[in-house]
């Protein structure tokens, strides 16, 4: 009975669950649905074949869970900064760790399940896709590395994340297409020439391909490269160039609309661009991005029609 209900479940999720969350726009309901149902699901792997790619799409959303607590603490420590309140930024960090630290496992969790389905990325022949939704976790999965050594450097505690994940998801990301998953690919592979030290093929310049990638995702309503771009760019330390990226993507996504299919993508990427626009508000301002602000900044010239000023006197 419990072979049988497994293989119902597995099917259930893989043919409509997934399908479904990917049109939604909901992040936080899909991070709760990840958390709640991970282990129930994971858990027919003891009666039943490992759900793999299961496991790929629910410990990446649930990292992602963890990434926005991260974010959170982050700028609570940027805020006790400002105001010179040592203990509690101390604190904040401590907690921002933490998160950053659940983030990796999780993350790592999703690249072991990867590695399990589709073999070692990078390595040897591209696997065979299936279908479309097949091609995607792949890409997922080539992400949750990524995101495993990232938050595993940046909470200072190894989770064992294998050091050679970047040059892996590198090559990995030449077996999808990169018109087809809108630019995602080459803006993976780049962010990684971008971010690694002599990476980058000699004579390639990753800016330029991510510059093609953000136009693709913007055509195709799913703009993930962008966020790509920033990081790239954030790495770089180039806050100007971190600035247009926001610009472009806020006013891409008031001409654009996303992309039906891959709406919870396109959300996703929004989500994250928003995270890097409330850090460089509250780091110069000690607040977040201000309601409908997105793509604009505290230089900006004054305008009536973006964001909007709390009467902070006629409310107290």
């Amino acid at each position: 009975m419990y072979k049988t209900t497994g293989a119902v479940v597995k099917n259930y999720a893989n043919d409509h669950a997934m399908p479904y969350l990917l049109e939604s726009k909901d992040l936080a309901m899909a991070c709760a649905m990840a958390e709640a149902t991970a282990p129930l699901m994971m858990s027919f792997g003891r009666v039943n074949s490992e759900p793999d790619q299961l496991g790929v799409m629910l410990n990446l959303s649930a990292g992602g869970c963890e990434d926005e607590r991260a974010w959170d603490n982050e700028l609570a420590y940027l805020r006790a900064i400002g105001e010179q309140n040592g203990r509690a930024a101390q604190d904040a960090q401590i907690a921002q760790k933490r998160h950053q630290l659940r983030a990796a496992e999780r993350y790592l969790r999703s690249w072991e399940h990867l590695t399990a389905h589709y073999g070692d990325p990078g390595e040897g022949e591209c696997p065979s896709f299936d279908t479309s939704q097949d091609e995607f976790i792949y890409m997922a999965g080539l992400l949750s590395g990524l995101q495993a050594l990232n938050n595993e450097i940046q909470s200072s505690v190894s989770v064992g994340v294998p050091k050679n994940v970047g040059s892996k998801v590198s090559r990995a990301t030449q077996c999808l297409d990169d018109d087809k998953w809108w630019g995602a690919p080459s803006a993976i592979r780049a962010t990684v020439w971008a971010m690694i030290p002599g990476a980058e093929p000699e004579g390639e310049d990753p800016f330029q391909y991510l510059e093609r990638a953000d136009q693709k995702g913007e055509q195709a309503g799913v703009r993930i490269a962008h966020v790509f771009h920033a990081m790239a760019a954030l790495n770089a330390g180039d806050t100007e160039k971190v600035k247009a990226i926001i610009k472009a993507h806020a006013e891409s996504i008031s001409n654009t609309p996303s992309n039906e299919e891959w709406r919870m993508v396109d959300e996703m990427a929004t989500r994250n661009i928003l995270a890097i626009s409330d850090r460089l508000w509250t780091q110069n301002q000690g607040h977040r991005t201000p309601i409908g602000g997105l793509g604009t900044f505290w230089d900006d010239e004054r305008s009536e029609s973006v964001g909007e000023d709390l009467d902070l006197e006629g409310i107290l």
